[in-house]
C-alpha cells in the first residue's frame, strides 16, 4: 500500500480528462448498482477552476449514457445548512436545465452524489440513500405509476423520476472493506488501495492517482491544497476549542451571579466554580 492522490483534489483535477472517466465511472457503477458510462462533463458554474475558489469544496457535474444528471460534491468542512444545500444544488440544476416549451417528461433524472468529511446528522450507517415515495394516509401503500405513465417515464418507480440523494460520511466508516463499495470508501478515507481490492475502477486510479507522476507544477499545486486542508482543519478545532472554553466560563459566571444573589460565601463559590475572588468580585 502506499498513499496516493487524494481524491478530492484528483476528481476535480485529473478526472475532466476522458482518458481518466474510468475511475469516475467505477467510483459511480459501485455505489449506484450498475454500469455507468460518462459521456461528458457538463460546463456549469460548479466547474469552473478559479484560483481563488474555495478550497474545502469540490463539485463535478457529469451526464451518463441514459443522460441522467449526476452531481459529485465533496465537502470537507463541517457546514450546518449542507442538507438544505443539497437541495438548492438539485432544485438550481432541475431548473437550469428545462428548456422553454418541453414537455414535463423530458424533464433529466438528476443524481446527488455527496461525500463529506464531517458529522453530518446523527445516524449509525456511513452510506444513506434518499429517494421521494407517495404513501397513503390511510392505507399506507406506496403511490404506483400506471402502465402508460410507466411507458412515457421508461421506469416502474415513481422515485426513479425523482432526484435520488446519497451522503456518505466517510469519517465513519470502520476502516474495515467488505465489498467492492467499502474498498472505495477505504481509498476516500486513507488514501490507499489494498493490492487485493477488486472494486471497478480501483486499478485505474491506483495507476493514475499516484502522486509520484505528477508534473511539478501539479505536485506544488497539490501540496497547496494538502496544507490549506490542514490549516482550515486547525482553524475550526481552535475555534471550536476557543467556543468550547467560553461556553464553560459564561455557565461558570451565571452559576457564581445566582450563589452570590443567593447570599452564599465568596470562599465557597470560589471552589464550586472554579473562579478566583477578583473575578467574583467583578461580576458583584
Amino acid at each position: 500500500m502506499k498513499n496516493l492522490i487524494r481524491f478530492d483534489w484528483a476528481v476535480k483535477r485529473l478526472l475532466r480528462n476522458k482518458a481518466n472517466f474510468g475511475i469516475l465511472e467505477g467510483f459511480l457503477s459501485e455505489l449506484l448498482g450498475e454500469d455507468v458510462i460518462i459521456e461528458h462533463i457538463l460546463e456549469g458554474e460548479s466547474n469552473k477552476e478559479d484560483k481563488y475558489q474555495k478550497f474545502n469544496r469540490v463539485d463535478v457535474l457529469v451526464q451518463n449514457s441514459k443522460g441522467e444528471l449526476i452531481i459529485i460534491e465533496i465537502q470537507n468542512n463541517q457546514e450546518h445548512d449542507y442538507l438544505l444545500r443539497i437541495l438548492f444544488g438539485t432544485s438550481i440544476l432541475l431548473v437550469n436545465n428545462i428548456d422553454e416549451g418541453m414537455d414535463y417528461a423530458q424533464i433529466k433524472k438528476i443524481i446527488s452524489v455527496n461525500i463529506v468529511y464531517f458529522d453530518l446528522g446523527e445516524g449509525d450507517d456511513y452510506i444513506y440513500h434518499g429517494t421521494t415515495e407517495f404513501i397513503g394516509i390511510h392505507k399506507h401503500d406506496i403511490l404506483k405509476l400506471s402502465k402508460g405513465q410507466e411507458s412515457i417515464y421508461h421506469t416502474e418507480s415513481i422515485s426513479k423520476i425523482y432526484p435520488e440523494y446519497y451522503v456518505i460520511k466517510v469519517n465513519q466508516f470502520n476502516d474495515i472493506a467488505r465489498d467492492t463499495l467499502d474498498e472505495w470508501i477505504y481509498f476516500l478515507k486513507k488514501d490507499e488501495i489494498k493490492d487485493e481490492f477488486n472494486a471497478k475502477g480501483l486499478k485505474e486510479a491506483k495507476k493514475q492517482l499516484d502522486i509520484l507522476k505528477l508534473s511539478e507544477e501539479e505536485r506544488k499545486e497539490y501540496g497547496e491544497y494538502i496544507e490549506q486542508q490542514r490549516y482550515e482543519r486547525s482553524l475550526i478545532l481552535s475555534n471550536y476549542k476557543v467556543g468550547e472554553m467560553d461556553g464553560k466560563l459564561n455557565k461558570a459566571h451565571e452559576i457564581a451571579i445566582n450563589l452570590i444573589r443567593s447570599g452564599v460565601n465568596m470562599e465557597i463559590i470560589s471552589q464550586a466554580t472554579g473562579l478566583s475572588k477578583e473575578e467574583l468580585l467583578g461580576l458583584v
